[in-house]
């Protein structure tokens, strides 16, 4: 991956991967007016993550698991889910 020249790139990648995950997921549905399948999604984002680290964390003895990774792929998958909110209201219009 390049480097953004800063000391946290991969928590910057983390953001950016979990908030096209929930962007792509939100979006894929048909704009909706149900606020609960947003909340759904953009929990099913956060244990995807959690799951993850976990799963890097018991099968892989070269991987760590980071608790800031976690607060990342929360982070990014609220602004997926926010940016989705938004541009489905337009849809919506």
């Amino acid at each position: 991956m390049p480097s953004v020249g800063t000391s946290f790139d991969d928590k910057i990648y983390h953001v950016v991967a979990y908030c096209g995950l929930t962007l792509v997921w939100l979006l894929y549905i048909k704009p909706i007016k149900k606020k609960r399948l947003y909340v759904i999604i953009c929990l099913s984002a956060i244990f995807l993550g959690y799951i993850l680290e976990l799963l890097q964390y018991f099968l892989n003895p070269n991987r760590t698991y980071d608790t800031y990774d976690l607060i990342a792929n929360s982070i990014g998958a609220i602004f997926g889910t926010l940016i989705a909110v938004k541009i489905n209201v337009y849809k919506l219009n």
